[in-house]
């Protein structure tokens, strides 16, 4: 007898976990597919660990409503369930004269997407908050933090299996057929391959969601769907200079967005890294170039006048999917029930990068509306 599921996500990274915990419900066959030998092995746990605030995307867009409403759940998750995490604050600085009219800019997008907590604060205003960074003004975020995204996808694990929803780890997806009654997905476990049919199909594959759309027969250059890896590196700070601010600290962004700048982010055990840089890859390459210390020196030493070179130690590498590539104009995440390309009950999540952390429950909540009455 043929193996049947409601609903299959392919992909165990936060946003598919959040998802599985959001529509598993008890009754429900729901099945996560996970590559990997663990859940989160790739975006998902290597970021900046930073809950935003919603402030960098235009309105109207999911990047900036997903994010906004995505900032209020998890720190109510996280209070409820005891999930790690500090509402730090964030100041964006302008560090010459020249940058104030991109920074007001910048807060009037933010005010017109919703980003709660924004408010302008003067050069001296900047002194007294921390007065060892140097700038002519910023924008202060309150309701940025960091948070244990390993606890939080801990969370998203348990509340999927505690309603008996399953994940099937080094389980590679290499097929997908549409079938009457859904979708034929093909996978291979180890050496072994055999498939199942799924009602609905749920592509959280992260760096591989474009892959995995294609499979379903869509033409990902004729959609916009394909993506580019665009590598960041991170640098940890030692030297005892982490005890010289207590709040996130970020550079005015590129026009493009396609980063927020190499900016400083504290742990909840109170390390200090810079990062993340940027840099278009052609494949998953996680190593931290040594020659790029003087990069990141030099990005920072304009509003962190004291970091030396010497304080700077390669970190860790993290890979982006992003949907625009290098000098294209900034690309929304894709959230798409298909039925449009002749694929109903298949839902494409693509260019999931930051924010979508922040966002994860959010986007869950998203994806759910979208599978309402399919299934």
């Amino acid at each position: 007898m043929e193996y049947r599921a409601d609903i299959t996500i392919v992909g165990a990274g936060v946003v598919g976990l959040a998802i599985a915990a959001g529509v598993a419900d008890g009754n429900r066959r729901v099945y996560v597919l996970e590559k990997n030998d663990s859940f989160g092995l790739e975006t998902s746990s290597r970021h900046s660990g930073v809950i935003h605030s919603g402030i960098y995307y235009p309105p109207g867009m999911l990047k900036a409503r997903l994010c906004v409403a995505g900032n209020e759940m998890l720190y109510q998750m996280c209070s409820e369930k005891n999930i790690g995490c500090a509402k730090l604050g964030k100041l964006i600085v302008a560090t010459s004269k020249g940058e104030i009219g991109e920074l007001e800019e910048l807060f009037d997008r933010g005010q017109r997407s919703g980003a709660p907590g924004l408010r302008l604060v003067s050069r001296r205003q900047l002194q007294q908050l921390e007065p060892n960074v140097a700038g002519e003004a910023a924008i202060w975020a309150a309701e940025t933090g960091i948070i244990d995204s390993h606890a939080l996808m801990k969370f998203f694990v348990a509340g999927m299996t505690g309603k008996n929803a399953q994940i099937a780890y080094r389980t590679e997806v290499v097929g997908i057929n549409k079938v009457a009654s859904g979708y034929r997905v093909s996978v291979r476990d180890g050496e072994e391959e055999f498939s199942f049919i799924t009602s609905v199909l749920i592509n959280c594959a992260g760096l591989g969601s474009d892959r995995v759309a294609g499979m379903a027969g869509i033409d990902i250059a004729g959609a916009g769907y394909r993506l580019h890896y665009c590598k960041g590196e991170y640098f940890s700070v030692g030297g005892g200079k982490n005890r010289l601010v207590s709040r996130l600290i970020f550079p005015v962004p590129p026009a493009d967005v396609s980063g927020v700048g190499i900016h400083v982010t504290l742990d909840l055990d109170g390390r200090m890294r810079l990062g993340p840089s940027i840099q278009y890859v052609g494949g998953l390459d996680y190593s931290v170039g040594e020659g790029n210390r003087e990069l990141f020196y030099r990005s920072v030493r304009p509003f962190l006048p004291f970091i030396e070179q010497d304080d700077l130690a390669p970190e860790m590498a993290g890979i982006r999917p992003k949907l625009q590539g290098p000098g294209e104009d900034i690309r929304d995440f894709v959230i798409a029930e298909e039925s449009d390309k002749g694929l109903p009950g298949f839902i494409n999540l693509i260019g999931i990068e930051s924010p979508g952390l922040t966002a994860a429950p959010a986007i869950a909540g998203y994806v759910a509306g979208l599978i309402r009455g399919l299934v």
